[in-house]
């Protein structure tokens, strides 16, 4: 063979075959959509396999020896590239598979390594054991894909509605099969395999596992052989088969042999059903509309040979393996050429047709019923078909129908016999042996047939025939029954061999006659009828003269044998004292009749048991009083069968409850269980004695199990409270410690002669303890020790069953131990995977304790709550810590471990596997027992492999199906399927549940982590790599896998809401925790490509379940929100940018090319897009349609209608019953409502309250539908809001965290276009639901700041300035429809919502920042270009958008307004803020001035202005050295910020002045509490964030010497009032200001209040300030002037300190801290001393101009001293004056002004340097060298390291940002430079021209001390000017000749030719550019003329 032979590592015995059973399966039984192409294909493809079922391929010597070199050559695999070496081992273990198997040695290969590859599903078994199962379940695949194809044909008996076009694929498919000898292929495979052979193959060669092993290979082997034949049935069942294949089935079956007790196995009952349904004929009887095809079709009409060669073989004399099974098909092709006789076509067959009767003749005389009883119906499998139950049935009733003269005859030779026997034993003769119990069987075989109903068929309803016309509605017959109609005559002729057989009985047909009926009363209108039989057999009888009723089938006859028999034996009834109980004497029955009375209690039970009209009747029959007359016979001496039977009749009256409650009361009084003891009686009598004596000494406990069984059946309904009242302490205790000590404690111990029993006993107990725990609830009166009156003495009460209960499993009880060793040995049994006696009821065991451990822990923490409260003596532990106690049994403390084991069942028994996860659940929520837990899962490698593969076997489940578990559920399968899904929710919660406590704990165990090392540091793998078992996470992860990769997305989403919510949750929890993540994300990312294949199908749409479908997208959307963070951090670029697009972009995904659209490739999309790009739809950005799937509306329950209750009270209720639930919703506990509503309802008393139940009890019911739609509506509102959360941090992540070069600027501001359109529209609309709002605002607000810095960042790069769209990549138009639809959400929040605006005002401000125009650098150049150039440029994008968007706020008016300046005035801080900075924002750019107008003229700028005394108390309190929050500040800064706003225009100051500002701040005293500096250092915040007292006091003060500075300079027109106000505020709070001028030490901050105080000194001196102020009088006037000159006195000294002594220092010390504080300080600085000495510069020069206009009426402010100040290096040596023996003189000299100007000239070309450098730089910016880059962003960058991960584009704007910042700070210091000098040289001329001219110099030698009163009149005159001429001009003649001397020489040696020409350099440089033309010139020439003067 030139084939290349490759290995296919999926197994083509195996892969290949299971996805050809997946597709029919899907086709055909899950009928997916789109599924009949995929089957067709498979269809074609595996053919061949079909065509020769289970044929190997053969073994081949070429293959050999490629398998054998396989380990040197290596072998090609297929999908994998190059060939790979195997190990020897794997060889010679594919060998021996090919020889096992008889395969092929390639074919074995592939299962050995398929095996490989599975290994991790099967833990504990080697790769060749899992070969094994791949290869019998490949078999298996195929024949369930056979049987399910045959079973989709369309045919006589059953459909299953698929589509046409499948069904005929199928039908042409299995047709073609047929032809090919499908039928002898099928019955070969069934004779060849052989359980038996197959197992002693596989032993031989070790091919065999451990008990699970065995029990699934026995499994897959069984079912293989049940799935070929079941393929013959189906097809029989819908077409007939040929004459050759018909032969060959019927010589099958004479070869077949009975198995051990004599039935047929399941195989063989399936053939044989086959053969009956292929001689079926009694469909012709339906008439349905296609009956001329079938009827075709059928060879039985058609073809006479085919009848011929039939019939000769069921006639051959030749006898059968199994006679019976001969007799059987005999009887049936008996009456199917009975039917054919009937019909036209019959009349050519008369020849066989005539046989009919031999035929059934020969099947009677082969014992046929007894077969079909014991050979068909004990078969197990033969009820579990419904279509074996019809054939059988059809079989019966058309015997019984259609051969009626046979049935006759039965009867004759019955009665016959009857006769024979009855003189035998008359004459003691042996009974003669040619007896016949043909009618006997054929009565028992229809009473057992019957008796079982799986299906709810009630077929034994043709049986009974309506007599009369029933008024029960309900009852009606199986034809349609209308009464009037008249019943099908097979039914009246079936009724009337009902009703003739029990007509003169004999004697030996009574009990099988009573067995028949019991079968046939099976139903509930069966039953009815059945009922209806016996009373009128009574009735007719009634004249007989015995007084005994004649027809001994009736209940008349009944139950006065009964009472007879109680009369008989009361007599004898002996003292249980005197005699003992054994001997009674011998009066009772027969064995014969006992066996009567059995069966007739039997039936009796059974009609009791389905109708509860019969049970009421026959207990109210006077006559008859059946339940006395039982509960007599139990007190008699009677065979405990006959009284267990009695026992189990009692119980079926018992489940009425009106019977049950007198029946508890009778029981009590019979003392069938002595409960009240006779004084000095010895033993117990009564049921425990008869247990304890009879049925222990017998081995046999029918009589205990009856009882066990009453009490359960009547504890249902409920325990009487007052049950022995009067006699003994009242309640159910007796009976518990009976149940409890006597039979469940002793039941272990005791001998069984029947093993299954001893399981029985034990359920039946457990079912009682468990009913009473279920139904028990902790009552606070439970604890209190109630007092009973007995006899005369005070007795403790009972507690309630359930309470005694709950104190036994929460103390170390024997029998809380018995519970726990049943669990032990239960799970022992289990594991043995063999069946045993009573397995069935040793799992109901264990299945009833494990309930009862979950019931306890469910209420174990209300029962130990109420326990503490009322302090009683009683001691108990909690049930999860006695759960860690040691077993007795294995010495290990493993009994948790046990019940874990249990989910290692779940196969075999889905219950006890959910119990188990329940219990597992509960125990998870506490901490201290899960480091306990992991320890005791982890420690045996065997059970922890175990334990580990039995919770992920449990999650794995494909059967289970979600949905509500209902108790009375017909359909068993889909109960235990949705039994299986809760199970995973509960491993899930547990898993949920255990994740947020600390490691070690049992999730991380569970889902794959190391718990022994550290967490962190675990490496996930794929199951089976490194040997890593599977755990919970991969059984996850592969149940929300399936179905990634088709179109429709993840499967589960769909068919399993919830499970697939929980399934996010656990993995986003892994992804959240601090330890799990890294592992975790690792492992999605590497492996599984988790977050791309589940977001790709968003939004999930679910059909059903919306609320589960957004907990699952908001799961998904968290865990993608994280993903992104991470892989950002990490710098996974592909893995963002992947994600990114697949959320972002709105062109197609090329996706699902794997589906057959051959999908074009990346490059290939991208080329087309390019050619034509408009034909390519745009498609909904990914985050959208998620948006699109969160439906804002939500529909509120209406109130409630109530007549009968009173609303608030129930609302009342209602609000108590609330509690919160897993998922953390508030919800009403709706049981827990009804108990309490239906038990206020109960409390009413009276007729009325009776009458009117009813309906209070329908108002009761529509409380609760209204609450679970309250309930609904909670938790749909919670889902929605967790979907817009998890969705709003997905988009902030993606805009924050991912890099920002991943997404273009022009496609993010479209993305955020998009975002927030869609958000507002949504939010907007009508009906959208308040709650979502603040989610929504939270992320309307993210993505406008992310607008604006968008839109901003793209100007810096200038690239949006030359776009033709207009004013960004965004259009202007959608800016506008943003900021109308974000006005509109504004207003729409009305009144209420005050939090959710803040985040709307935010946004605001972010949109109003877009159109602020960026900080331009000031090149000086400016003032040159003409204004009228600049009057006339075109309108620039800024001014243009800032207009537009104005215009859209002005139009929403007064209503805007309203709502912005509310919020601004009261309300919650934050949004009182942001209303404020809103308010500064718009009246910034509202040039019409508008707002400002309402503002002032309604009021609201009062009330602010007013609210600044009022928090005035606040702001003292933030001074204190801890201040208790900063909230004050921070809205005092807000409100000082906006009326700083208002007082920039004119119309504001003046409104600000007529509101009485200054008035109020006059009146605020925090400005007098300057903090002392030092004692604060101590308690500074470590973190800066907290700002030093002294720090905040400036944020106090700076705020408002700013506003006065602005109103001061807005003021122009009213000028003097704005200045008389503000000085008054400056004398009110004086001696603050005077210490400020004084400060001593020069921070930054000090010199920013200096800079500002100074500057608003210098504004108010004004002339006639002072007589502004309200009437001022003489006094006060003084007292002012002498503050005012204080002040002027400081401002001076202060000059002298900055200009002088300390300017060094201070510039030192700036230069020194510029490595710890950032170069902004140093610059804000340098700003600040500049700035105060040009205010006090100023500040001089008003002065000087104000005293007079010319020089030689001046006031002198500096003394007449040329000298440079002294003692600059030294600091404080002599502050002001060069005098020597001067103190400390008040006035500066001249030469300090000199010396200022000198620094100023020098400083201006220092700055003048820098500018122009920066220009350079900002002009060049690209060719800056990365150095440089650095250091300009360090400025703008905080922390270490922060400039290094900045992007170099980032990294240039912030370079731009920086420069534009220093140029503009260069700028300000040169214009102050330059006013600096103008000043300094007009006040040095000022004075020079006044000293130099005007003033007369004086004789020192005149005066004592000179210089003490030199200056004094003039400096202490008025700087106004009003008292000068009163003090005359004598001061000035006091300046001494030689100080003149000295000043002109001084100054003449310091104004030299250098100075001058710099001064004029400043001038042309600056100054003439600034337009002052020649003002500098002008001075200098003037002083150097001055200086030039001759001496005169």
């Amino acid at each position: 063979m030139a084939v290349q032979m490759a290995v296919n590592s999926g197994a083509s015995l195996w892969g290949p075959l299971k996805e050809l059973w997946e597709t029919v399966e899907g086709a055909v039984l899950r009928r997916q959509p789109e599924s009949f192409h995929l089957l067709d294909l498979q269809l074609k493809k595996h053919k061949p396999q079909f065509l020769s079922l289970f044929k190997n391929p053969p073994k081949s010597a070429e293959q050999r020896e490629k398998v054998r070199k396989a380990s040197t050559d290596g072998i090609a695999i297929q999908g994998q590239q190059g060939s790979r070496l195997l190990p020897e081992q794997l060889l010679s273990e594919a060998f021996i598979i090919s020889d096992l198997f008889d395969i092929g040695e390639l074919a074995a290969l592939e299962l050995l390594l398929a095996g490989e590859q599975q290994q991790s599903h099967f833990p504990g078994l080697t790769r060749g054991l899992v070969a094994v199962l791949l290869y019998w379940d490949g078999k298996l695949c195929v024949a369930n894909s056979l049987r399910t194809l045959i079973q989709s044909r369309h045919g006589k008996t059953f459909t299953l509605d698929l589509s046409g076009e499948l069904v005929s694929l199928t039908t042409h498919f299995t047709d073609e099969l047929m032809c090919q000898g499908l039928t002898k292929r099928i019955l070969t495979l069934v004779n060849e395999i052989n359980l038996t052979r197959e197992f002693e193959r596989l032993q031989k060669e070790r091919g065999l596992g451990n008990e699970k092993h065995r029990k699934e290979v026995a499994d897959l082997i069984k079912e293989c052989r049940r799935a070929l034949a079941d393929s013959l049935f189906a097809w029989t069942c819908q077409s007939p088969l040929t004459k050759d294949d018909t032969l060959a089935l019927i010589g099958h079956l004479e070869t077949v042999s009975a198995q051990a007790d004599g039935s047929l196995d399941s195989v063989n009952l399936a053939l044989v059903m086959a053969l009956m349904y292929c001689l079926d004929v009694s469909f012709i009887e339906q008439g349905t509309e296609d009956r001329e095809d079938l009827l075709q079709a059928l060879p039985l009409l058609t073809e006479r040979q085919y009848v011929l060669a039939v019939h000769s073989r069921l006639t051959d004399s030749q006898p059968w393996k199994l006679p019976g099974l001969q007799a059987v098909c005999r009887l049936t092709w008996a009456l199917s050429l009975r039917v054919l006789s009937q019909l036209p076509q019959g009349a050519a067959l008369v020849e066989f047709t005539e046989a009919d009767e031999v035929l059934a003749d020969q099947a009677v005389l082969g014992d046929v019923f007894l077969f079909m009883k014991e050979g068909m119906l004990d078969c197990e499998s033969c009820l579990q078909e419904e279509f074996y139950i019809r054939r059988l049935h059809s079989l019966i009733t058309d015997f019984l129908a259609l051969m009626p003269m046979k049935v006759k005859h039965l009867r004759n030779r019955a009665d016959e016999d009857a006769r024979l026997l009855h003189m035998s034993l008359q004459m003691d003769n042996e009974p003669p042996s040619s007896l016949r119990k043909d009618l006997d069987h054929l009565m028992m075989l229809i009473g057992e047939f019957y008796n079982k109903d799986p299906f709810g068929l009630e077929l034994g309803l043709d049986f009974w025939c309506p007599t009369d016309p029933l008024q029960h509605n309900s009852l009606q017959g199986s034809y349609l029954g209308m009464a009037l109609q008249r019943p099908p005559h097979k039914q009246v002729v079936l009724s009337k061999f009902v009703r003739q057989m029990g007509d003169l009985l004999p004697s030996t047909l009574y009990i099988s006659y009573l067995r028949m009926l019991k079968g046939l009363a099976n139903g509930p209108q069966c039953a009815h009828y059945c009922f209806s039989l016996l009373k009128t057999n009574g009735a007719s009888h009634g004249d007989n003269i015995q007084g005994v009723a004649g027809s001994p089938v009736s209940w008349e006859h009944f139950f006065h044998s009964l009472m007879l028999y109680h009369e008989n034996l009361r007599r004898d009834l002996p003292n249980p004292d005197t005699v003992h109980y054994r001997q009674p004497p011998i009066r009772g029955i027969t064995q014969r009749e006992l066996e009567g009375l059995t069966s007739f209690l039997q039936l009796l039970t059974t009609i009791i048991t389905w109708s509860e009209n019969a049970r009421l009747a026959l207990c109210e029959h006077p006559q008859w009083t059946p339940v006395v007359v039982m509960l007599g016979l139990l007190q008699c001496s009677v065979p405990p069968v006959l009284k267990a039977e009695l026992l189990l009749c009692l119980a079926a009256f018992g489940k009425s409850p009106e019977i049950a409650a007198s029946l508890w009361q009778s029981l009590e009084y019979t003392q069938i269980l002595q409960t009240v003891r006779a004084p000095g009686q010895r033993q117990a009598a009564g049921i425990e004695m008869e247990l304890n004596e009879i049925e222990s000494s017998c081995e046999e406990y029918p009589l205990t199990r009856g009882f066990c069984h009453l009490i359960s059946t009547l504890a249902e309904s409920s325990v009487p409270l007052n049950l022995g009242a009067g006699l003994r302490v009242p309640g159910f205790q007796p009976y518990l410690n009976f149940l409890r000590d006597t039979v469940f404690l002793a039941f272990p111990t005791r001998a069984y002669r029947h093993p299954a029993e001893k399981w029985e006993v034990a359920d039946t107990t457990l079912e009682v303890f468990h009913k009473l725990l279920r139904d028990y609830e902790p009552q606070p009166s439970d604890f209190v020790q109630e007092m009973v009156e007995l006899q005369g003495e005070l007795v403790p009460a009972h507690k309630p069953p359930g309470h005694s209960i709950m104190f036994h499993l929460l103390n170390d009880s024997p029998m809380l131990a018995l519970c726990l060793s049943v669990l032990e040995e239960g799970v022992r049994q289990l594991d043995t995977y063999a069946p045993f006696p009573g397995k069935k009821h040793l799992e109901s065991a264990v299945l009833h304790c494990l309930c009862l451990l979950d019931l306890t822990l469910q209420k174990e923490v209300v029962f130990m709550d109420l326990l503490r409260e009322s302090q009683p003596s009683l001691l108990v532990s909690p049930l999860e810590q006695l759960l860690q106690g040691v077993s007795p049994q294995t010495r290990k403390a493993d009994h948790i471990v046990n019940v874990a084991r249990y989910l290692y069942h779940n196969d075999s028994n889905p219950e006890a596997a959910f119990q188990s996860a329940k219990i597992l659940r509960h125990i998870a929520n506490y901490p201290n027992i899960q480091d306990r837990l992991v320890g005791d899962f982890t420690h045996d490698q065997v059970v922890s492999e175990k334990l580990m593969a039995g919770f992920v076997e449990c999650l794995d489940n494909d059967e289970a199906e979600e949905g509500t578990v209902t108790e009375n559920d017909t359909d068993s399968q889909k109960n235990v399927a949705r039994i299986r899904h809760e199970t995973q929710v509960h491993i899930l919660n547990l898993l949920i549940t255990s994740l947020e406590l600390k490691t070690p704990n049992l999730a991380l165990y569970l889902l794959g982590f190391d718990v022994k090392k550290h967490v962190s540091a675990t490496n996930l793998q794929d199951p089976g790599v490194l040997g890593c078992p599977r755990s919970c996470l991969h059984a996850i992860l592969s149940l929300l896998q399936r179905g990634t990769e088709k179109r429709s997305g993840p499967a589960l989403t769909r068919h399993a809401p919830h499970l697939a919510e929980l399934c996010y949750q656990v993995i986003y929890q892994l992804c959240t925790c601090s330890e799990t993540s890294g592992p975790t994300m690792r492992y999605l990312r590497t492996s599984q490509d988790f977050l791309f294949s589940h977001l790709q199908h968003l939004p999930f749409v679910p059909p059903g379940d919306q609320i589960a479908a957004l907990s699952q997208m908001s799961w998904l959307m968290k865990i993608a929100a994280i993903e992104l963070r991470v892989t950002s951090l990490n710098r996974q670029r592909s893995h963002t940018q992947r994600l990114v697009n697949l959320l972002l972009d709105d062109q197609p995904l090329s996706q699902h090319a794997a589906e057959g659209e051959s999908g074009m490739e990346e490059e290939t999309r991208s080329v087309s897009g390019f050619l034509h790009f408009d034909s390519v739809s745009k498609v909904r950005r990914k985050l959208l349609s998620v948006l699109d799937a969160i439906d804002f509306s939500q529909d509120m329950p209406e109130l409630l209608q109530l007549d009968f209750f009173e609303r608030t009270q129930i609302e009342q209720v209602i609000s108590n019953c609330e509690h919160v639930n897993d998922q953390g919703h508030t919800v009403c506990n709706v049981k827990l409502l009804h108990r309490v509503l239906v038990a206020e309802v109960n409390a009413l008393q009276g007729m009325a309250a009776i009458g009117q139940r009813p309906l209070l009890m329908e108002e009761v019911n529509s409380i609760l539908q209204q609450v679970v739609e309250r309930n609904r509506v909670r938790r749909s509102l919670s889902a929605k809001r967790h979907a817009l959360q998890s969705w709003r941090s997905l988009v902030e992540t993606l805009l924050t965290a991912c890099p920002a070069d991943l997404i273009a600027v022009e496609d993010r501001q479209l993305i955020i276009r998009d975002l927030l359109l869609d958000l507002h529209d949504k939010v907007l609309s009508e009906d959208a639901a308040g709650e979502l709002m603040p989610i929504v605002a939270g992320a309307v607000f993210t993505l406008t700041a992310h607008l604006s810095q968008s839109v901003l960042s793209e100007h810096q790069e200038g690239a949006a300035l030359e776009s033709s769209s207009g004013f960004a990549s965004i259009a202007n138009s959608a800016l506008h429809l943003i900021l109308r639809k974000l006005l509109d959400f504004i207003l729409c929040t009305g009144g209420g919502y005050q939090r959710l605006r803040a985040h709307l005002y935010g946004s605001l401000l972010y949109y109003l920042q877009i159109a602020q125009k960026p900080e331009e650098p000031d090149t000086l150049q400016t003032a040159r270009s003409a204004m009228w150039a600049r009057i006339t440029a075109p309108e620039d994008g800024f001014s243009k958008l800032q207009r537009e968007n104005l215009t859209i706020i002005e139009s929403y008016g007064r209503a805007l307004m309203e709502v912005v300046c509310k919020d601004a005035c009261d309300g919650h801080e934050i949004s009182r803020m942001l209303a404020l900075a809103v308010l500064d924002r718009i009246l910034s750019i509202d040039r019409q001035n508008q707002w400002l107008l309402f503002v002032c003229n309604s009021g609201y700028l009062r009330s602010l202005v007013e609210s600044l005394r009022r928090d005035d108390a606040a702001l003292q309190s933030l001074l204190a050295p801890q201040p208790p929050l900063l909230k004050p500040l921070y809205i005092y800064e807000s409100k000082m910020a906006l009326l700083t706003r208002v007082a920039k225009t004119n119309q504001g100051a003046v409104e600000l002045l007529r509101c009485g500002l200054v008035a109020q701040l006059i009146e605020c005293q925090v400005f007098d509490m300057i903090p002392d500096n030092e004692s604060h250092r101590v308690t500074r915040d470590l973190s800066g964030f907290i700002p030093s007292p002294m720090d905040r006091y400036r944020q106090i003060l700076l705020p408002t010497l700013r506003l006065f500075l602005v109103i001061l300079t807005s003021t122009t027109m009213n000028h003097q009032q704005g200045a008389a106000q503000i000085l008054q505020w400056l004398i009110v709070h004086a001696d603050t200001i005077q210490s400020l001028l004084r400060c001593p030490e020069l921070s930054v901050g000090a010199l920013q209040e200096l800079s500002l105080l100074t500057g608003i000194i210098s504004k108010t001196a004004l002339p006639g300030a002072l007589e502004m102020g309200s009437e001022v009088n003489g006094a006060s006037l003084m007292e002012f002037q002498g503050h005012i000159n204080r002040f002027q006195r400081l401002c001076l000294l202060l000059l002298g300190r900055l200009a002088g002594s300390e300017r060094e220092r201070l510039l030192k010390q700036a230069e020194m801290s510029t490595a710890t504080v950032s170069a902004e300080r140093k610059e804000e600085m340098e700003v600040a001393m500049q700035q105060v000495c040009a205010n006090i510069m100023e500040y001089c020069q008003i002065l000087l101009l104000q005293s007079s206009a010319q020089a030689q009426f001046t006031i002198c402010l500096f003394s007449p001293f040329g000298g440079e100040p002294a003692g600059r290096e030294g600091g404080r040596t002599d502050l002001t004056s060069s005098l020597p023996n001067m103190a400390y003189s008040r006035a500066p000299s001249l030469g300090l002004v000199l010396f200022l100007l000198k620094n100023s000239a020098s400083d201006f070309f220092r700055f003048h340097q820098s500018h122009r450098q920066s220009l350079g730089k900002l002009q060049s910016l690209d060719q800056l060298p990365p150095e440089e880059l650095k250091e300009l962003c360090q400025g703008l960058v905080s922390g270490p390291g922060g400039v290094e991960k900045i992007s170099s584009v980032q990294r240039s704007l912030l370079a731009k940002r920086r420069l534009v910042q220093l140029i503009n700070n260069r700028a300000k210091l040169l214009a102050l430079c330059s006013y600096i000098i103008e000043t300094c040289l007009f006040v040095l001329w000022r004075h020079l021209e006044y000293y130099l001219l005007h003033c007369t110099p004086t004789d020192p030698k005149d005066y004592p001390l000179p210089g003490t009163t030199l200056y004094q009149s003039r400096l202490g005159e008025d700087s106004f000017g009003s008292l000068q001429t009163s003090s005359g001009r004598g001061a000035v003649s006091r300046v001494s000749k030689q100080d003149l001397e000295l000043l002109k020489s001084d100054m003449a040696a310091g104004f030299g030719e250098v100075l001058q020409r710099k001064l004029l350099e400043v001038e042309s440089l600056y100054s003439q550019v600034r337009s002052r033309y020649a003002f500098i010139q002008a001075l200098v020439r003037r002083i150097r003329g001055l200086l030039r003067l001759p001496k005169s």
